[in-house]
């Protein structure tokens, strides 16, 4: 089976310091969804693990989520595009669970019940702890430089990534693109 993983805010759609509390505030990054299109007709199931700890502030609960990711994959359907399975935390930042990256729970369950080694699968995200998170999970992790992304190169990654070689794109669709050629 061909994987690819992703983060959901700031790498499939727009980020926001104030969270995506309803389908209204989900907008696509430009290109994300087709990006996503282009793997699956490449024979890539597309997973995305994402941090969602506003539920645990009470920001949105887990049936607005639902409805979120309705939206999003309703986007994607008028693209030709899909997402096979949404992996979410909806733990907050204090909270001790082995989900919320960058811990690699949530990585090592798509794993698991997809019965699929995470070696050599991308995790595409745009925050150090999707970096460290993939790391983790013994996946190869990959930053976009959209949503925290630019952020997190002009901060500079954690010393625990400094020794590994990541690749950095612009957005999903650079990495779509490169990544499809260069395993075709």
């Amino acid at each position: 089976m061909k994987l690819v993983i992703l983060d959901r805010d700031g790498v499939i759609n727009k980020d926001s310091a104030d969270f995506i509390k309803s389908p209204d505030e989900w907008h696509p990054i430009e290109g994300s969804l087709e990006a996503i299109a282009q793997l699956n007709r490449a024979g890539y199931h597309v997973v995305v693990a994402t941090n969602q700890s506003g539920i645990a502030r009470g920001y949105f609960d887990i049936e607005m989520l639902h409805a979120i990711h309705v939206k999003m994959h309703d986007a994607l359907a008028h693209v030709g595009g899909f997402i096979d399975a949404v992996f979410y935390c909806p733990h907050g930042p204090k909270s001790i669970c082995r989900c919320r990256k960058p811990k690699p729970g949530m990585l090592l369950e798509i794993a698991q019940r997809l019965n699929h080694s995470l070696t050599n699968v991308p995790c595409v995200g745009d925050a150090a702890r999707d970096l460290q998170a993939a790391m983790a999970a013994e996946a190869s992790p990959v930053l976009v430089r959209t949503g925290k992304g630019q952020h997190t190169l002009d901060k500079g990654l954690p010393k625990s990534l400094h020794d590994e070689n990541i690749p950095v794109y612009k957005d999903l669709a650079e990495f779509a693109s490169a990544w499809i050629g260069s395993h075709v």
